[in-house]
């Protein structure tokens, strides 16, 4: 007898229909052919106990199980549950009409329990898309999956529940969950405030222009000067999650295993921050069993490296090719995949070995070939991709205690929305390829070149100012196009059509950790 059932395979953010195909005959033969890897084969040992627990027995006969394509890897233990319903349907311990009418996915634990997948959210949109008529999920992913609407999700806790209601033996409803309503109501709290933030006005400013415009950051500045103060909360001042973001999001995090138990939609944008001893698989993805890093985790997000000059040289320059094109290919000799990578690279480090360089209270201990030394940690062509580079300063003790609260994130973000707003209407009516790959732009650090001449261009002063800051800064081509991208930004938070040379004076206060300058002042 020859018996279909049907699953998915995730590779990357791609989810293939894995269709589980059993013929069992007479004899005491079983074999296994698809690429299954160790963890598929090892779940023939892990069904025979579950169905032992459940009160039925491992099928015997001459069984073929066949995973189609059978040219595609299959990886992990999510095959469990559909090879299981293949072998009692096989055998005629089940008999169900609709087989062929689900997707399936879970893995068994010994005892006949479902144990929660990866990829649930990925698998439910190719389920529907696939038109199925509903997905079978352990009961933990079922929220998870039932975002995806025109598809009935049925979570379950056991092998029995799935066999029950396959063979009509037992009526489960599907999930519905009213995911727009959930999704808007989880947006507006945020655990930290700017108004904590006391005094650092002009960093407070960068930030505020960072967030309007998407564009990277660096702060430097010596030890409890407030830098990873502010950068945690960046994210109360960004622009919410629109509901495709949202939804592209949870797509990587469901991917990687990162979603807690009954999550829906990740409703606020990822703030990543990642410790300095990561590894370049970590932070780019990839691995024996291919996992998105986190770089692709932040996606729509913020990935903020805090003691940047801490990191590995190495692993660091693996961003430069994501901070340009917002997307990673990760090719290995078994697979290759592409994850989006689109983020707010927020970095913060010290001046110097002993923090202290600049710092009006203490006295700095390092040579002048020390800080250069520590501070060419930090490559050239990376720090040309961070647009907005900013020293800060602390503040005096009694500055703190008589300052007044900081203004509030609410507040910050209206500014920002607004001037997001601006850049949403000024490049809606473009074709959507200039944004490459055929994505569209929506904020101003996405502009491409064309665009930066067509939206960006300074009036005569400003055009003076910049030939000024070029010679004197040693300024590449590429920080030239950021400047400009930044006085963008400053434009838009004024309401002003026309990018000015005060725009562009801000903006080039803005890259004073240039390599040029670093070295005028002898560091």
């Amino acid at each position: 007898m020859l018996v279909k059932t049907y699953c998915a395979a995730v590779n990357g953010l791609e989810v293939t229909t894995v269709t589980i195909e059993v013929s069992m005959n007479p004899g005491v033969m079983y074999r296994f052919t698809g690429l299954g890897d160790t963890a598929v084969r090892e779940g023939r040992d892990r069904i025979a106990a579950a169905l032992q627990q459940t009160g039925y027995k491992f099928p015997h006969g001459d069984i073929t199980v066949n995973m189609a394509p059978a040219d595609l890897r299959k990886e992990g233990s999510s095959f469990d549950l559909p090879l299981a319903i293949a072998l009692m349907a096989a055998s005629g311990s089940i008999v169900c009409e609709e087989l062929e009418r689900y997707m399936i996915v879970g893995e068994l634990s010994l005892d006949g329990s479902l144990q929660p997948v990866r990829g649930a959210l990925p698998i439910a949109i190719k389920a529907r898309k696939e038109q199925f008529k509903g997905l079978i999920v352990p009961a933990q992913n079922v929220r998870e999956a039932a975002v995806v609407n025109n598809l009935e999700v049925y979570g379950m806790e056991s092998l029995q529940d799935v066999m029950n209601f396959l063979s009509g033996r037992q009526q489960f409803e599907p999930l519905h969950i009213d995911t727009r309503r959930e999704f808007y109501e989880q947006q507006a709290h945020f655990d930290l405030d700017f108004s904590d933030v006391r005094g650092q006005e002009a960093a407070k400013r960068a930030l505020e222009v960072a967030a309007a415009g998407g564009h990277n950051l660096i702060m430097i500045g010596s030890p409890g000067s407030g830098k990873s103060m502010m950068a945690k909360r960046l994210p109360s001042i960004l622009p919410p999650l629109s509901l495709a973001e949202s939804l592209e999001t949870t797509q990587i995090h469901s991917i990687a295993g990162k979603l807690g138990r009954n999550a829906t939609l990740i409703s606020q944008r990822p703030f990543r921050a990642p410790h300095h001893t990561i590894s370049e698989v970590a932070l780019v993805g990839g691995g024996t069993n291919p996992q998105p890093g986190e770089i692709s985790l932040a996606h729509n997000g913020v990935l903020f490296a805090d003691e940047l000059t801490e990191f590995n040289k190495q692993t660091l320059e693996v961003l430069r090719q994501p901070l340009e094109d917002r997307k990673i290919t990760i090719s290995r000799a078994k697979y290759s995949m592409e994850l989006p990578c689109s983020f707010m690279f927020v970095a913060s480090c010290n001046p110097c070995p002993c923090g202290y360089y600049g710092d009006p209270t203490h006295q700095c201990v390092c040579t002048p070939g020390q800080r250069a030394r520590y501070m060419s940690r930090i490559s050239g062509p990376l720090m040309d991709r961070i647009d907005i580079q900013i020293e800060i300063t602390p503040v005096p003790f009694k500055d703190i205690s008589k300052a007044a609260p900081g203004e509030s994130s609410e507040k910050i973000r209206e500014r920002v929305m607004k001037a997001r707003q601006r850049q949403e209407e000024r490049f809606s009516s473009l074709p959507a390829l200039q944004g490459g790959a055929g994505e569209r732009i929506h904020c101003n650090a996405q502009m491409t070149e064309r665009m930066i001449h067509q939206f960006a261009e300074p009036d005569e002063a400003g055009i003076q100012m910049l030939r000024m800051a070029m010679d004197r800064l040693s300024l590449s081509a590429r920080a030239y196009s950021r400047i400009l991208k930044v006085a963008r930004t400053i434009a838009d938070l004024e309401d002003s059509e026309k990018v000015q040379s005060q725009h562009i004076a801000e903006a080039i206060g803005y890259r004073n950790l240039d390599r040029g300058d670093w070295a005028e002042r002898g560091v």
